[in-house]
């Protein structure tokens, strides 16, 4: 594979290429007041958003699983070990 496929043209043409549409991306983003600072702003608000909307579920399930498994892991184990014995013992007779 060479560099030509990896970037989909020459390197230099392709960062030319990119190099123009983010300058008219910038352009279009200025003129809708966005800046630096003020992207970085509203894509955290954009991620508290989204969490508050939907994550927050996530949350509640995570800490009734973890709660659970802090039984049910154990008592699994302990019921793996004892099959375990039960069978070795049940082959060396």
């Amino acid at each position: 594979m060479n560099r030509e496929q990896i970037f989909g043209g020459s390197p230099l043409g392709v960062a030319v290429r990119l190099a123009l549409i983010s300058i008219a991306v910038g352009i279009v983003m200025k003129a809708l007041g966005i800046n630096l600072s003020n992207f970085f702003h509203r894509i955290n608000v954009l991620l508290r958003n989204i969490y508050d909307l939907g994550f927050g579920a996530f949350e509640w399930l995570l800490e009734y699983l973890m709660l659970g498994a802090l039984v049910v892991v154990p008592v699994w184990l302990i019921s793996r070990l004892i099959s375990a014995s039960r069978q070795s013992r049940s082959d060396s007779n």
